[in-house]
């Protein structure tokens, strides 16, 4: 298709929509209905309960003196509605919110007693065709997140299964890096979310997480491995103001402050979150006690929602975030004092107008911005081994906007979305340490500091050994030896257009999701493709299983963060040994190929079960590099990739006081060469049959977690996490090669002699060299596809120990207090070894966290 007749398409689309009517797209709707007795009178003051058993989500609300009710703010999902009224026997209906249009239940009760409605199997299931798991705040609030930088994707990662636990909160979904999509009250952000890269969401803010693990529907394109459907908290529909209040403070001096309230009528609601945390361990470090590690962060949110009409109904989120931390450093880099500081904000305002029962119009701009800024340390000799700045500016600018229309059967929904990102990205290097790049070697094996050698041809005459691995890119930035910095600056606009359209067929035992989608992507390079998306599902009558078949083909766009600078340094980066390097190679958009099979099943209202195994074919995948261990890193593309994984979830809904889940999975992540974008090293004219397990592989996790309340106000939950090992960035060739620091922190031994800071291992049998925390195939038996390097097993435990409303007010302050532990054996292990990704960092010695809350 033409890309100037399809960004006229998608403009005057566009216009239309707006026009015809307005409507956040949103990830929740609403519920409303009338009770009424056998004769058709109206039952003021009967209780209506809303509840997921499987999620967690339940909420509980009054009918009026018309015997009327309305529930909004609920995440898409399945629920089993109860009504309860004195004098009447109690009556229960299912009910699905699919849309952000008015759902009605309606129930007729009748005189009797009021009978226990239990929950069967069919209530525990979901037929929707694309498979999906969902937890709700009642169930996530009390449970220990690792990570103090990103709590949410520490959240995501516990909960979800399929995903591999990274670094500073990050992970792996489905064998891939960072392929996620957050969809904040349907305004999807698909640029990572974590404190590296830009500020994520706070889960102060959130009410439910919908996560989608099958084959994303039409409506998600760009980056959907994995797609957080995020509903934010609202002060809309409140009876009388909520809110919280809460301190903690606990190991390495971590203290946090958090407040949230709201308070609104049937028309009008708001809900303010204020939350900041400080912390001496900020981000995951390279040694396993943190060396120069200090961090804080504060986020705003607003969230404003008006119905002057039954039909309309206006929102406006807002929310802006600062985080500052210190670049964790090792021992031996007693005076580095490198940091980074970063700014975001999003403006999303929206307005909902309802056609029809069956029909409605869907349009929501946005605005959003990260500021990125790393500073090197005062004194850029104090940087080991090298020196690193840079200033990084990301920009969104967009939309979305659909219609909505119900016939019989069908669900019909088509759409558009369109956005343009302003980049910006200043970034400089130098090489500090005479010792990382040296050009001749002494007798002794030595590196040879002498700044007026800088060149392997002057090593003969001066009685040394030339470095075969010398790299004389590199020479022109290395301040040790005369060099001066290198710097780069640049600017580019990147626009990505997408036109959707789907079916939701629901026919007997039945469900279908048909659909399409066209992505067009101007930036750096430039593609187009269509993309056909399919989800069947059917449901066995009286079993509670339901069986799931998915296809779909996704285009992936490469990732903005130093998108320039990572397409700019040519074909061999800043290393190349070319005296010429070719011209630079842009990254550009990857296609992929996705099968899904699963199956859901219920066992009565105790258990449910459900698996789903994907199959990935990816034309150019991408990961990312870094720049020695620092969380600067740059996009990258392989040629391509092939992974199937497994993963399966076994909920067990609250049963008087206890509930319980287990999120486990298994992946094979092999990519082909060659590889191409980064900084420092790339050559796509080599290895292009190589294969490779990247470190997203990960033969085998889980992370379980069961919690029981005692009697309303006592509780304790424990989580049980278990890691094979992801794939390794190096092996026994480059432990001798260590620092002593690097060394002593991988606790490596040669026999009997152990590695310090200031004696480090420099020859040893390979077979001899032995690391608790790595697992390394012996001399002669590693291969990178079939038996590659590995990080070494790891489990961990966490508990958490609370009391609710200590003081038992009533209708006032309930005062709740809990203890939270993290790695409660103090598990010595790491996430990662020399990773091209992330480099080398420790999980997080024990950790134990008060916290004080006070509830109205």
């Amino acid at each position: 298709m033409n890309r100037i007749f399809f960004r006229s398409f998608v403009f005057a689309l566009s216009i239309f929509l707006f026009a015809a009517a307005l409507n956040a797209q949103t990830a929740s709707g609403s519920l409303s209905g009338i009770v009424t007795d056998s004769t058709g009178a109206v039952i003021p003051g009967a209780t209506i309960t809303i509840e997921n058993p499987v999620s967690g989500f339940k909420r509980s609300f009054t009918t009026d003196s018309a015997g009327h009710f309305t529930a909004t703010n609920l995440p898409f999902n399945r629920y089993h509605v109860t009504a309860l009224a004195a004098g009447f026997s109690s009556s229960a209906q299912d009910a699905a919110i699919r849309g952000a249009g008015g759902n009605t239940t309606n129930f007729q009760l009748s005189i009797g007693v009021a009978s226990e409605i239990t929950v069967e199997s069919d209530d525990m299931v979901s037929n929707n065709p694309v498979s999906s798991n969902t937890i709700d705040r009642n169930l996530f609030d009390k449970l220990p997140l690792e990570s103090t930088s990103a709590p949410l994707s520490s959240l995501v990662t516990q909960s979800t299964p399929g995903i591999a636990s990274d670094s500073n909160g990050l992970f792996h979904p489905m064998g891939e890096h960072a392929d996620t999509t957050f969809a904040i009250d349907g305004q999807s952000i698909s640029d990572q979310q974590s404190r590296v890269f830009g500020n994520p969401p706070s889960t102060n803010i959130i009410q439910s997480i919908n996560v989608i693990n099958g084959i994303a529907p039409p409506e998600y394109g760009d980056k959907a491995s994995l797609v957080v459907e995020t509903t934010t908290r609202s002060g809309l529909g409140l009876v009388k103001p909520t809110g919280t209040v809460s301190l903690t403070y606990g190991s390495f001096g971590t203290t946090t402050a958090a407040a949230a309230i709201g308070l609104g009528t049937k028309r009008f609601g708001d809900f303010l979150s204020v939350d900041g945390v400080n912390a001496g361990r900020y981000l995951d470090t390279p040694e396993f006690r943190p060396v120069h590690d200090h961090g804080n962060n504060f986020n705003v949110f607003d969230r404003f929602d008006l119905k002057p009409t039954e039909q309309d109904a206006l929102q406006l989120n807002l929310s802006f975030s600062r985080s500052w931390f210190q670049q964790p450093d090792q021992f031996d880099q007693e005076t580095q004092d490198q940091r980074a500081q970063i700014f975001s904000f999003n403006i999303a305002p929206s307005w909902t107008h309802t056609l029809s029962a069956k029909s409605l119009f869907t349009i929501a701009p946005f605005l959003r911005q990260d500021n990125f800024h790393y500073y090197p340390s005062k004194d850029i000799t104090d940087d080991t081994p090298v020196t690193l700045s840079q200033s990084r500016r990301l920009q969104q600018a967009g939309g979305r906007g659909d219609f909505i229309f119900t016939s019989g059967i069908n669900t019909f929904k088509v759409g558009i979305t369109g956005s343009r990102y302003g980049l910006a990205e200043s970034f400089g290097l130098g090489v500090t340490d005479p010792t990382f790049n040296p050009p001749c070697f002494d007798a002794s094996g030595n590196p040879v500091t002498d700044p007026s050698v800088t060149n392997p041809s002057q090593c003969a005459a001066l009685g040394f050994t030339a470095n075969d691995g010398f790299l004389s890119g590199l020479a022109p930035y290395d301040l040790s030896r005369g060099g001066q910095l290198y710097h780069f600056q640049g600017t580019a606009p990147i626009f990505e257009e997408a036109a959707y359209i789907s079916d939701t067929i629901a026919w007997k035992n039945w469900t279908v999701l048909l659909g399409g989608r066209f992505d067009n992507y101007s930036g750096l390079s430039s593609r187009s493709m269509a993309q056909p998306r399919l989800g069947v599902s059917y449901t066995v009558p009286k079993a509670g299983t339901v069986l799931r078949l998915g296809y779909g083909k996704f285009f992936l766009t490469p990732y903005n963060e130093n998108l320039i600078v990572s397409s700019s340094t040519g074909i061999g980066g800043l290393e190349s040994t070319s005296a010429t390097p070719l011209a630079a190679v842009p990254l550009k958009p990857a296609s992929r190929h996705q099968y899904n099979a699963g199956f859901e099943q219920g066992v009565s209202r105790y258990l449910v079960v459900s698996a789903e195994y994907f199959w990935k074919y990816t034309d150019r995948d991408f990961d990312f590099d870094i720049v020695v261990n620092s969380p600067l890193a740059f996009p990258i593309q392989w040629q391509k990739s092939k992974i199937d994984g497994l993963g399966i979830k076994l909920t067990v809904p609250n049963y008087k006081g206890f509930s319980a889940y287990s999120s486990l999975g298994h992946t094979r992540s092999r990519f082909f060469g060659p590889e191409v974008g980064g900084v420092l090293s790339n050559d796509p004219t080599v290895n292009t049959s190589a294969v490779f397990r990247i470190d997203h592989d990960q033969a085998f996790q889980q992370s379980t977690n069961a919690t029981y309340q005692f009697h309303h106000s006592l509780y304790g939950g424990f989580t049980w996490h278990y890691e094979s090992g992801l794939v390794a960035g190096a092996g026994r060739d480059d432990l001798l090669g260590l620092t002593g620091d690097q060394q002593a922190a991988l606790k490596l031994t040669c026999g009997s002699q152990a590695a310090t800071i200031n004696n480090p291992i420099i020859a040893c049998a390979p077979n001899d060299l032995k690391t608790p925390v790595l697992n390394l195939p012996a001399e002669g038996t590693e291969n990178d596809d079939k038996n590659p390097n590995r990080v070494a097993p790891r489990t961990l435990f966490d508990a958490t120990v609370g009391w609710d409303d200590i003081f038992h007010v009533k209708d006032g302050i309930k005062t709740n207090v809990s203890v939270l532990a993290t790695n409660l054996t103090n598990r010595y292990a790491v996430y990662n070894f020399l990773s091209t990704f992330s480099g080398t960092h420790f999980v997080s010695p024990r950790a134990i966290t008060g916290k004080v809350s006070f509830n109205f």
